[in-house]
């Protein structure tokens, strides 16, 4: 069973990722990268303050990435990735609102 595996394995991969290479695949795998540098950007920032924040550009990575993804989801025609995606794209769009809205009201404030 191991050695079989050991032989599926690398015949896997190379189907997904040489034999199937194409553009769609290079932007989905670069709007995986951007979506996921949302977490590292948000790690540093979080060390740095030394508590848990949540800065501003992790929302527009979210989003960049996030459409990214979903325009992969789109031309693939994967309905998990635009249900997830479109959904998730549109509470960072709220978020960022939130947070415009927050700051808008603080400058009128002061």
């Amino acid at each position: 069973m191991l050695i079989q595996l050991a032989h599926d394995l690398p015949a896997y991969f190379y189907d997904v990722f040489v034999t199937r290479l194409d553009f769609w695949l290079v932007f989905g795998i670069v709007a995986q990268l951007v979506f996921g540098s949302r977490f590292i950007l948000q790690w540093i920032a979080s060390e740095r303050a030394g508590r848990s924040v949540m800065p501003l550009s992790f929302w527009f990575l979210s989003i960049l990435g996030g459409i990214m993804t979903l325009v992969y989801g789109f031309v693939r025609r994967e309905p998990v990735i635009i249900i997830g995606q479109g959904l998730s794209t549109g509470i960072y769009l709220r978020n960022l609102t939130l947070i415009f809205r927050e700051r808008r009201r603080k400058r009128g404030a002061a």
